[in-house]
C-alpha cells in the first residue's frame, strides 16, 4: 500500500494545487513531484523501475509543454500517452520479440499456463488503450469541463483500474496452477 501511494504521489499533488490554483501551477507541481519521487529512489538506493522513468518522462515533456506554450492541451493528452505507451510495450513485446511483459513482471508471483498469460498481456493492452481514448473523451469532446477532466484523470481512471484488477484477479484465479493437481507418482509397495 505504502508503494501505491508513493507511486500516486504526483498525481495527489496535481490534484491538490488544482484545487487550489490552477492547471499550470498544478502542471508545475507534478513536474516538481515527479523529479522529487526519482531523486527520493536515487538518494534511497532503491530500484527504479522502467514505470518511473517513463512516466516522469511524459511528464517532464508533456508538463514542460503545457508549461511553456501555456496550454493545457499538452498536459490533457499526457494520460494517453502514457496508458498508449505502456499498450505498445505490452504488444510489441509480444508480437515483435516474443516476450510477454505480463509474464516477465508477475512470473515469479503467480503460476499461469502460457495462454492465460497471453490473455492477460492482450487484456492489460486493451485496458491501457480504451483508458487513453477515454481520457481523450473526458478532456477534448466539449461534454466536460476542465475541473471534470481533473477529477476524471485522478479518480476516474484510477477507479477504473481498480475494477479491472479485481476483474483480472477473479478470472486468473480460475486459470492459476494448484499444487494439489499436480500429478503425482504413485508410492512403491513395501509388502514382501
Amino acid at each position: 500500500m505504502k508503494k501505491f501511494l508513493f507511486d500516486l504521489f504526483p498525481l495527489i499533488l496535481f490534484f491538490i494545487a488544482f484545487r487550489f490554483t490552477d492547471i499550470f501551477v498544478a502542471t508545475a507541481v507534478a513536474i516538481a513531484a515527479g523529479i522529487l519521487q526519482f531523486l527520493w529512489l536515487k538518494l534511497r538506493g532503491k530500484a527504479i523501475e522502467a514505470m518511473h522513468w517513463i512516466n516522469l518522462t511524459v511528464i517532464i515533456v508533456f508538463g514542460g509543454a503545457t508549461l511553456l506554450f501555456q496550454n493545457d492541451a499538452f498536459i490533457k493528452w499526457k494520460p494517453t500517452v502514457l496508458y498508449w505507451a505502456f499498450a505498445v510495450i505490452l504488444l510489441g513485446g509480444k508480437w515483435l520479440f516474443g516476450r510477454n511483459i505480463m509474464h516477465k513482471l508477475m512470473g515469479g508471483q503467480i503460476d499461469l499456463p502460457q495462454a492465460a498469460w497471453d490473455k492477460l498481456n492482450v487484456s492489460w493492452a486493451g485496458f491501457f488503450v480504451v483508458s487513453g481514448a477515454l481520457n481523450l473523451y473526458v478532456a477534448f469532446s466539449g461534454h466536460f469541463t476542465e475541473s471534470q477532466w481533473v477529477s476524471f484523470k485522478v479518480f476516474g481512471l484510477l477507479a477504473l483500474m481498480i475494477v479491472f484488477i479485481i476483474a483480472q484477479s477473479l478470472w486468473l484465479s480460475r486459470h492459476m496452477k494448484d499444487d494439489s493437481e499436480t500429478p503425482r507418482l504413485p508410492q512403491e509397495s513395501k509388502e514382501p
